[in-house]
């Protein structure tokens, strides 16, 4: 079977690999992006039936098109559900023609031996590359910490296989991880009658909407979204946030007063009982403590700015603290509680064994610079905290692949000199001639 070229392949075509793709083709770099399902297949089939973008519509997107020019129902401040992000995507790809090959699995990239470029197995045969773009996101394996063993007579599942109340057996469900993912499931559950444990660690718990603004407006206007990528090992920050229902601040002491059994971190298991870390009410304080501290950033900065929005006293309600707070629990004995399932919104872990190259550490983590790899010709997007905060938001995943994209034309042009410069005669001649 005869091996086929491109200068550049970019693998992966959700929101980073499209974003790739378009800024590619504005520079004239002939490219190929390859794609194992469908394009945006994560926002179709890993996430759960009701799922909603957790931004809205105006904010959340390409720079080149809107959702309402896939569904006109869509307004600017809605929160498109997953299927239109979906389709959304499928659009912005045929706008720009993106070079998209569904149904192609790469199995494995390496370094040419002797010459500039890569060799890349895929299920459909070889392709060579002079550079290689991964733009496979951030949730490449799902992650569930083994704490929990298979006999413990509760059926384990990770947040990504979750899809409605009715496909969980009957009984209490336990959910581990309280960012975006873990608190929208447990609140569906709890919306749809379940008695709900959710185990609360660490989080920022930002307002969805403050004096008539979308955090994500605050986010910009302070400046927040283009904050550097915090000192190594802390890059991931776990936020509460939901655009379900039309989109509400999360408020873990409202959680519990409408019924739901808060948890601190889940620490380990003994006999049939959860053990949990005594850091609930910590928690809990320090994610009002950052909810607060925005309020006063925005407020200041209204301000200073001589801004007429709104005041608004009620986001600042202290809810009381319910029993589960009041007297946390440190030791939960399953089957007492009737917990039938235990949900693991524990997030997910960098998969790139496939990538046969040296452009890892120790723990199997790209090493890179704004996405360009310390291995010449790779170069990584839509990696969380790749150049700023919003790196993995759709809008953000498109400033990283611009730069990219500027670095691998800056690569070509040096290349061309050097393709150049072989081809003319060397000063000596060009002198005696």
């Amino acid at each position: 079977m005869p091996v086929e070229t491109t200068d550049t392949l970019v693998i992966g075509a959700g929101q980073a690999g499209l974003a790739m793709s378009e800024h590619l083709t504005q520079a004239g770099v002939p490219h190929l992006v390859l794609e194992r399902d469908r394009i945006a297949e994560r926002w179709r089939s890993a996430r759960w039936d009701s799922l909603v973008a957790n931004g809205p519509a105006w904010h959340d997107r390409f720079p080149g098109m809107t959702f309402d020019e896939v569904d006109p129902a869509v307004g600017p401040d809605d929160f498109p559900h997953k299927e239109v992000v979906a389709a959304y995507l499928e659009a912005y790809a045929r706008r720009f023609h993106a070079p998209v090959r569904t149904g192609v699995e790469v199995l494995s990239v390496e370094r040419l031996e002797g010459r500039a470029g890569f060799r890349v197995e895929t299920s459909q045969g070889v392709i060579e590359a002079q550079r290689v773009v991964a733009a496979t996101g951030p949730f490449q394996k799902p992650v569930i910490p083994p704490v929990i063993p298979g006999d413990a007579g509760v059926a384990q599942v990770h947040s990504s296989d979750y899809r409605n109340p009715d496909q969980l057996a009957p009984g209490a469900v336990l959910i581990v991880g309280a960012g975006s993912s873990g608190v929208q499931i447990a609140d569906e559950l709890r919306r749809a009658g379940r008695t709900v444990h959710l185990s609360v660690g660490p989080h920022d718990r930002p307002p969805r909407s403050y004096r008539g603004r979308d955090f994500c407006w605050w986010l910009g206007v302070l400046g927040k979204w283009d904050m550097a990528a915090p000192r190594p090992g802390t890059e991931h920050v776990t936020i509460a946030v939901s655009g379900a229902r039309g989109g509400e601040t999360i408020d873990f002491r409202r959680l519990a007063q409408e019924g739901m059994i808060l948890l601190g971190r889940t620490e380990g298991y003994a006999e049939g009982r959860l053990i949990f870390a005594g850091d609930l009410v910590t928690n809990l304080n320090n994610g009002d403590a950052n909810h607060d501290g925005l309020l006063d950033e925005a407020d200041a900065y209204a301000e200073r700015n001589g801004l007429d929005l709104p005041q608004d006293p009620q986001a600042r309600r202290r809810w009381p603290d319910a029993e589960c707070i009041v007297n946390p629990i440190r030791e939960l004995d399953l089957a007492s509680a009737g917990i039938a399932t235990v949900i693991w919104a524990t997030g997910f872990s960098a998969d790139y064994g496939w990538m046969r190259i040296d452009a890892f550490d120790e723990r199997g983590r790209p090493v890179h610079q704004r996405g360009v790899s310390v291995e010449p010709g790779v170069y990584f997007l839509g990696l969380p905290w790749q150049s700023r905060r919003g790196s993995s938001f759709i809008w953000g995943v498109w400033h990283d692949a611009r730069h990219i994209a500027e670095q691998i034309a800056i690569q070509r042009k040096y290349l061309d000199y050097h393709q150049g410069a072989a081809s003319r005669p060397e000063p000596e001649q060009r002198r005696a001639c």
